[in-house]
């Protein structure tokens, strides 16, 4: 062990921005491991969980529904429910929500065109760990890049889900059609988040922004966290 927490970064056949993930971790103070979509379990000394951007599967039936299949996200999800922290970013968004750890589903893009531009993100909620590192009404530049990132759910959900302050990020323009513009949200526990934006690109001023690693600074935060409550239950 390196003394960094350890961040598991889950890889499925497809996933093209793994590897960029790991090394954004890296930089903000984590000990990133890449684990295969088929094992059963994380590695031993697992603080926290990233589902990376990319196209699991060739997107097959709906983006991330057959990766959301995968035994590594059984793993997954048994580490969610034991209060680890997760995050889904894009792809990994879509997984988490096929997967039933993030209410709503991913739709088709309104204009039906791919998106890559960067995006101003609003954080409207830091009540979860995952974004510890910000504040409400702060503004975030992150890159985009989904056909697929039209977020849904029912009127009655919506509702009950602003009230819960689990819509943690809206864009500050209708970037594809996300219902209430909504570029993230966690899980009522807070433990879980998934976002369309792109963090692990967002990590050097080099590359137009280095707001994405407020969030993976809060992610290595909570995995340290993590590590700590169970080293000590």
């Amino acid at each position: 062990m390196s003394g960094r927490p350890r961040v598991a970064v889950i890889v499925f056949p497809g996933s093209n921005d793994d590897r960029d993930a790991a090394w954004a971790l890296g930089a903000v103070g984590a000990e990133p491991v890449l684990v295969w979509h088929e094992q059963p379990e994380l590695p031993a000394g697992t603080g926290a969980v990233v589902l990376p951007g990319g196209f699991s599967y060739g997107d097959y039936l709906r983006a991330g529904a057959i990766a959301s299949l995968a035994p590594a996200v059984n793993a997954v999800r048994a580490f969610a429910a034991a209060g680890g922290p997760v995050l889904g970013i894009c792809n990994g968004f879509q997984i988490l929500c096929e997967a039933r750890l993030l209410p709503g589903v991913l739709r088709p893009n309104r204009q039906l065109e791919f998106v890559c531009r960067d995006v101003a993100v609003r954080v409207e909620s830091t009540a979860s760990p995952l974004l510890g590192r910000c504040e409400v009404g702060q503004e975030l530049v992150l890159p985009v890049k989904h056909g697929e990132g039209a977020w849904y759910v029912d009127e009655g959900s919506y509702v009950r889900l602003a009230a819960r302050g689990q819509i943690v990020l809206r864009y500050g323009e209708d970037v594809n059609g996300s219902l209430g513009d909504v570029a993230g949200l966690v899980n009522e526990a807070g433990n879980v988040l998934g976002l369309m934006p792109h963090p692990e690109h967002a990590v050097d001023p080099l590359l137009g922004s280095a707001d994405g690693g407020l969030l993976l600074a809060a992610l290595v935060d909570a995995a340290a966290a993590h590590l700590h409550v169970v080293a000590h239950a």
